[in-house]
């Protein structure tokens, strides 16, 4: 298990690293708008898995949400503190 910053950090070397085979590194070399389509199609995910598939899938659902929105904040050169200065 992972923490919101642990894996933000785990993506960022991920991306200095630049390992062409790597996931992430894909997806942020395919731009903003595949980064913001796997966002809209993951928050979808998440609406119909928490009215239909139970605690588990939503559970499962979130965090992949959470792993688009984090490569995007690295495709747009965002800290976690310009973040959490909202939260």
């Amino acid at each position: 298990m992972k923490t919101f910053e642990e894996l933000f950090a785990e993506l960022q070397a991920k991306c200095a690293a630049g390992n062409p085979e790597s996931g992430t590194v894909k997806e942020l070399a395919k731009g903003k708008h595949f980064i913001g389509k796997k966002i809209v199609e993951e928050a979808s995910e998440v609406w119909m898995a928490a009215e239909y598939e139970g605690r588990e899938r939503t559970s499962e659902e979130i965090s992949q949400l959470l792993y688009h929105l984090q490569v995007m904040m690295i495709a747009n050169d965002l800290k976690l503190e310009d973040i959490y200065r909202y939260l």
